[in-house]
């Protein structure tokens, strides 16, 4: 996680040294912005960046029965069942932006269902 915040950091200072803010430029700022966003595009299509909701984090038996329960109540919606040493996590979804991790937080009412539930970046996994 920490190797892609870096890496994420370093791409950020490069766009900002590439343009020099503070001189006249012959790119309007709606350019500019295209121009970010399809290098953030090309970021995350590169290292998988975006979020997930993890459900639980714990024990294996617990996280397969939420797994389960989780897999009834919403079989179009992926789930991923992760080892992280020493805990097991139930992650669901992808999104692209936390914006619409967001909402489907508040749509699918997970917090009332799974009190466990958080955003979380899940790095490729």
């Amino acid at each position: 996680m920490k190797k892609s915040i870096i890496l994420f950091a370093l791409f950020s200072l490069s766009f900002l040294n590439s343009e020099n803010i503070y001189s006249q430029s012959d790119k309007t700022d709606n350019e500019l912005i295209n121009e970010f966003i399809t290098k953030k595009r090309t970021f995350n299509k590169e290292f998988k960046f975006g979020f997930r909701i993890q459900l639980y984090n714990g024990f294996e038996v617990e996280a397969k029965k939420i797994q389960a329960k989780f897999r009834l109540e919403y079989p179009e919606i992926k789930t991923y069942l992760v080892y992280q040493q020493p805990e097991w996590k139930i992650r669901v979804g992808f999104y692209k932006t936390k914006l619409e991790a967001d909402k489907a937080l508040l749509d699918l009412k997970l917090k009332k269902k799974f009190g466990q539930s958080v955003i979380v970046i899940p790095l490729g996994k």
